[in-house]
């Protein structure tokens, strides 16, 4: 997941285009992650970005192919940073 940061190329100028990625196993005490055992946050520079990524980028879609019978779970939360 972490390595779609550098293999996941924008299409219009073929260099990568996520801003960051991080992620790691679960360690919290609360208890309240209902299941889920991984965390993982991507940053793009826009929405078009984001886009592109969830429906067209082509490692991310061999990603999801490859490795999407493995999880259990999945959840998605798109957000943007300081709107409540």
């Amino acid at each position: 997941m972490l390595g779609l940061k550098d293999t996941c190329m924008h299409p219009e100028s073929n260099k990568p285009y996520i801003i960051s990625s991080s992620g790691g196993a679960d360690n919290s005490p609360e208890g309240a992650q209902g299941g889920l055992t991984h965390g993982f946050v991507v940053e793009f520079a826009s929405a078009e970005d984001r886009d592109y990524y969830v429906s067209k980028d082509p490692a991310h879609q061999a990603f999801v192919k490859k490795n999407g019978p493995r999880f259990d779970d999945v959840r998605v939360l798109d957000y943007e940073k300081g709107v409540y």
